[in-house]
């Protein structure tokens, strides 16, 4: 059995997060350079058992599809073509980065890491998935 990797798919950058090999725990892995994507996850793969990715699925307060998807779904159909083996499955994320925000004040972040939108969007995917593994 493969981990599960969760994307926070962004137009700049993109948050990863991944589960341990048993599928119980879920862990903030990086955020790259949407433009990396592809490449950062051919060689993860290359160097991990994969069996299912969850991308983050934005969605307005009234269930419409956010302006966000016109560019999460060709991300998505060329993700496919990619891996074809390697299973994507979209998942709610409705407030991920509010909640993202929020855990990084509990744990007490200090104010000017908060402000590193790159640790928010591993932690937005670290979230996404979290909410998936209980979903199941």
């Amino acid at each position: 059995m493969g981990r599960i990797l969760a994307i926070d798919y962004g137009k700049k950058r993109t948050g990863l997060a991944v589960t341990d090999p048993l599928r119980i725990t879920a862990n903030p892995v990086t955020t790259v350079e949407t433009t990396q994507l592809t490449d950062w996850l051919i060689a993860y793969f290359a160097a991990n058992k994969v069996d299912t990715v969850v991308i983050g699925h934005p969605t307005r307060l009234d269930g419409q599809d956010s302006e966000s998807m016109q560019y999460i779904r060709p991300f998505m159909q060329h993700f496919r073509q990619t891996f074809p083996a390697i299973q994507l499955v979209e998942f709610d994320e409705r407030f991920t980065s509010t909640l993202a925000h929020r855990a990084m004040i509990d744990g007490g972040m200090k104010k000017k890491q908060r402000r590193d939108k790159s640790v928010v969007d591993k932690i937005a995917a670290c979230i996404i998935l979290e909410d998936y593994l209980q979903s199941l």
